[in-house]
């Protein structure tokens, strides 16, 4: 205590910090107010924009030396609450979350009701506690929702965490001052707080923009990469994603998947329904395509009726996967809006076991595959090994079942000297399979 009696004053300027402060916070809201107007459909620029304007209003009103009107002590701090309610709500209707308007003034309803207790008195220690407990309330929830955010840039990610949990934290430093640094160094809090809010007020505004250039470079990459149609990738992309995936698996010896998808007699749907029946079954392909593959695995849509994926897994999983597309597929289009449809999607997969360095080479196979479940009768799952050519008693019992034999099934014919029986769903062999039945 004695130490700290003999501090020099402070050379900040309390009145002088609180009217650049009341500046700043006002420059800034009107410019994110006209940042609003050349971007209507960014809404939460008006939100944060009347936050600022509001806040800048707070403080005239606490610090001016001759208010024009006379106002309960309480009214600015209320009012910083409701601005720091509307950044909160902004962020998560920036966010397309849903607005909690309670929010805004919850804070402020509950600091003019605890200050009309004894304990809670002007220039009181429990309430500068309160207020400044608020406030940092606040923060830390705007640092929640930025932090829930995972498609913003890694900086701009780790500056809306950062950023707002450091002044969450400085916030409440005058309190400390107060309680600890002696009587005399009363007003030294009041310097810091006004300079704390100064930064705060330029921090949080450069968060925003940051936020809101990273919005736009979102929509323009997504616009340049998604059909309009249904939502998903485009075929550039498809391989740009395939490239990236290939090398992760190379790194870690592991296999590749490609699987492409037909819908069957989707020129037939057309012409029998009209195009926007068509468009309504390929936008039903992809939401049934996309429910039921992983989080991991990318599907795209190739052109037409044409759609395909690919999965960090082998042919194993691979045709569990298609599979599981096709009978819900199958389920969903029986009718689509009115109309019967039925439709029914057609599969060719292609496993790549070691590092693929032509990712066409591996589409192709894909492509072979499917050729040959259209041609074994739609509404199956072919493998890129049954795009060889049959041979043998192979040969018939294919030509029976409309699937071609491959190599490793006249391999295996050979070795158990009888005739395999391919599966026409999953075309996998065995020695003894009941023929699959629509």
């Amino acid at each position: 205590m004695l130490a700290a009696a003999h501090l020099p004053p402070s050379s900040l300027d309390v009145p002088t910090l609180s009217f650049v402060t009341i500046c700043i916070a006002a420059v800034l809201g009107l410019m994110l107010i006209f940042a609003w107007i050349q971007e209507r459909n960014v809404r939460a620029l008006a939100w944060w924009g009347a936050a600022y304007l509001i806040g800048a209003s707070s403080m005239a009103l606490w610090s001016a030396p001759a208010p024009l009107f006379t106002l309960p002590p309480e009214v600015p701090a209320a009012l910083i609450f409701v601005a720091c309610g509307m950044i909160w709500n902004g962020v998560r209707l920036f966010h397309r979350r849903p607005v909690m308007p309670i929010m805004n003034f919850f804070g402020a309803i509950v600091w003019l009701s605890l200050c009309q207790m004894p304990g809670l008195s002007q220039g009181s220690t429990a309430r500068v506690f309160f207020g400044a407990a608020v406030v940092a309330i606040y923060t830390f929830l705007i640092a929640f929702e930025l932090g829930r955010e995972r498609r913003k840039s890694l900086y701009s990610r780790t500056a809306a965490i950062v950023v707002p949990i450091l002044h969450a934290t400085m916030f409440l430093m005058p309190l400390a001052m107060k309680i600890w640094l002696p009587a005399g160094f009363a007003t030294e809090w009041l310097a810091v707080f006004a300079l704390e809010t100064m930064l705060y007020a330029v921090g949080t505004a450069i968060i925003v923009l940051v936020m809101v250039k990273d919005h736009h470079v979102h929509v323009y990459r997504s616009a340049a990469s998604t059909d309009m149609l249904t939502g998903l990738l485009n075929r550039r992309a498809f391989l740009e994603n395939t490239l990236r995936l290939n090398a992760h698996q190379s790194k870690r010896n592991e296999p590749l998947t490609v699987l492409l998808f037909d819908l069957d007699h989707f020129k037939s749907i057309n012409d029998r329904f009209g195009h926007a029946v068509g468009d309504d079954v390929l936008k039903l392909f992809a939401q049934v395509a996309g429910a039921n593959m992983r989080a991991d695995d990318i599907i795209a849509r190739f052109g037409g009726e044409e759609f395909a994926a690919v999965i960090p897994s082998g042919a194993e999983d691979a045709t569990k996967i298609a599979n599981r597309v096709r009978l819900s597929f199958e389920a969903a289009g029986k009718t689509v809006g009115p109309h019967a449809i039925g439709a029914t999607v057609s599969i060719g997969t292609a496993t790549a076991q070691a590092p693929v360095t032509d990712i066409d080479a591996l589409l192709d196979r894909a492509d072979k595959a499917l050729y040959c479940a259209k041609r074994a009768g739609r509404n199956r799952v072919a493998n890129a090994e049954g795009a060889q050519a049959p041979s043998g008693a192979a040969q018939l019992i294919a030509t029976a079942r409309g699937i071609p034999a491959t190599p490793m099934l006249q391999r295996k014919e050979r070795e158990h000297g009888a005739p395999i029986i391919v599966n026409a769903l999953t075309s996998e062999s065995a020695t003894a399979h009941l023929p699959y039945r629509h």
